[in-house]
């Protein structure tokens, strides 16, 4: 599936995997239970593809009148930290979505785990094997070529039992032995040539600490977690559709009646001008060439929420790319859209200036300041107005002065009038110069008859300014955020490293801003839309003294005009 235009605005709301619900919901099965779960790894911090996930396993329990259980597949503890079950947590629960006291670990069943385990080789169907994994990894052939067998394969039971003990003992180095399914070395299917269940990691985890040195392997753990935890609807992404015979083998040899889980698979997120890679993320984190996992640049969903993104945009950007069960790329510029939409009917409008030039209005009195009425919200007429100060001096942005326009240049520029917003018609007198013959400064005057915007006469502008006090308003850092990598598939080079299409220009500092005095007190995550500029939320790096703002995004997307460097 490919999304080109960030118009689109159908919303998916029937897909096979409701589908599949309805049906069983029809036939009577699971007594009319719907019971999913997202099962995220504790090795990173959740992105955009996860939101993807998170909202079809939350909110489809939702619609039918079911629950959702949240398990950190916590297997591999040379990877995974506290720090990530506490981010992921947040982030879920940021999203709009809630597991009540159903939050579970795979490290929860690593008992239950070994006694199926042992379970499975007391009935032949599982042996240690001492090979490493590269043979291991070339003696299951190819996908053409059936595999062979271990030398180990046909151990006693006894042996193995032994074994399998003395391996949980720690009597083994770490790669010296693994426990193995018996299955069908000759199978079709790679993941049932005897699958690894467990491998000795002789890693504290950061739940069991030091209780043990082997741990099963996620297609071990995934299964039985959903078996006994009632899961009807193992909803996941399309790689592992090849596993899901693997899946189903192990819980048949777990069940004991007729219920069974059943694993679903869908296309995952891919997104133009980005990594969903955790592993390319925690990359880019360790090699500082972003300021964090929640650096506002990282398709992270704590980096969208720094940059000022809405759970709403999120999930609404989450239905309209839908569900699909083929492999596709959506554009980013669709997300973008999504909280530009949701921004517009919500964000406080307030005006601000990013590169100022100041205007002193000669013909306005001296020492006079007046409060003029702004609207909040056009989209929004409960939000209101508020009163925006207005003085001799005032900053508007440098880029809306030339002194020697060219045709279609309707802005300000020697002798020509325009409009200050929510104020006065404004004309240019005078340019002044430093010595090096920069502008400094215009010398203007106002029209007092047009307070509000409008002339009595009837005369017409062509252009409309924001403009800030000089000498009352905020003074504030301001961060322009852009897109990270200047490649639509940055890592879809074999031959390239995609840390080479990085976005040398994906952030611009500010320092020295001014806006109006409505924002004073404004708190971390509050968005605004600074008018003709963009939207711009408050980021924790803001203090009493120092107010930061992120731009979330452009008032319109402008990236489609870049044609690459």
């Amino acid at each position: 599936m490919s999304e080109k235009t960030p118009e689109k605005d159908a919303v998916v709301k029937k897909n096979f995997i409701r589908q599949i619900i309805e049906e069983e919901l029809k036939e009577g099965k699971n007594d009319g239970r719907v019971h999913t779960r997202f099962p995220p790894e504790p090795n990173g911090y959740l992105h955009i593809g996860h939101a993807k996930s998170i909202c079809l396993n939350f909110g489809t329990a939702q619609e039918y009148g079911g629950i959702t259980n949240l398990r950190f597949d916590d297997t591999n503890p040379s990877k995974e930290e506290t720090e990530y079950v506490e981010s992921i947590k947040k982030d879920v629960r940021w999203l709009g979505f809630d597991w009540g006291e159903r939050e579970y670990f795979s490290s929860d069943y690593f008992d239950n785990l070994y006694a199926f385990a042992v379970k499975l080789i007391k009935a032949d169907k599982a042996y240690v094997d001492d090979q490493d994994a590269e043979t291991i990894s070339t003696q299951k052939g190819t996908p053409t070529r059936p595999g062979f067998e271990s030398p180990h394969r046909e151990r006693s039971v006894e042996e193995n039992l032994d074994l399998f003990e003395r391996m949980r003992g720690g009597e083994f180095n770490e790669g010296e032995k693994v426990l193995r399914a018996k299955i069908d070395m000759a199978s079709p299917n790679m993941h049932m040539r005897d699958p690894i269940l467990y491998r000795i990691m002789k890693t504290p985890h950061h739940r069991t600490g030091d209780k043990w040195c082997i741990y099963p392997m996620y297609d071990f753990a995934h299964g039985q977690g959903d078996y006994w935890e009632g899961i009807t609807h193992s909803i996941c992404t399309l790689e592992f559709e090849v596993h899901r015979p693997l899946y189903n083998w192990f819980v048949d040899q777990l069940k004991e009646g007729e219920y069974r889980p059943r694993q679903i698979e869908f296309a995952r997120l891919n997104l133009t001008y980005t990594v969903m890679s955790k592993r390319k993320l925690l990359e880019l984190v360790k090699e500082n060439y972003v300021n964090g996992w929640d650096d506002p640049r990282m398709p992270t969903i704590s980096g969208l929420r720094r940059r000022g993104y809405t759970p709403e945009s999120i999930r609404n950007f989450a239905d309209r790319i839908g569900v699909t069960k083929v492999d596709g790329m959506i554009d980013v510029a669709l997300l973008e859209h999504s909280v530009r939409e949701d921004l517009n009917k919500k964000a406080q409008r307030v005006m601000g200036v990013l590169n100022p030039l100041k205007v002193v209005i000669t013909n306005y009195p001296e020492g006079q300041v007046e409060e003029l009425d702004a609207v909040n919200n056009p989209e929004n007429p409960d939000a209101g107005k508020r009163q925006v100060p207005f003085s001799k001096e005032i900053y508007i942005e440098r880029d809306d002065f030339m002194e020697d326009p060219p045709r279609k240049f309707f802005r300000l520029a020697p002798g020509r009038e325009v409009r200050l917003r929510y104020a006065y018609y404004l004309t240019c007198n005078e340019v002044i110069k430093d010595e090096n013959g920069e502008i400094t400064a215009l010398h203007c005057t106002y029209d007092p008859e047009t307070k509000g915007g409008n002339s009595p006469d009837g005369r017409k502008v062509k252009a409309t300014l924001h403009w800030v006090s000089a000498s009352n308003n905020v003074e504030a850092e301001v961060r322009l955020y852009d897109r990270l990598f200047l490649d639509e598939e940055p890592d879809g080079h074999k031959d390239r490293d995609f840390k080479k299409f990085l976005n040398p220009d994906s952030l611009t500092v500010i320092k020295k801003c001014y806006l109006e005095p409505f924002v004073k007190d404004a708190k971390p995550l509050d968005s605004f839309q600074f008018e003709r500029l963009g939207y711009f939320n408050v980021d924790p790096d803001s203090s009493t003294d120092q107010l930061v703002f992120n731009r979330t995004a452009p008032l319109r997307d402008n990236w489609s005009k870049f044609k690459g460097k």
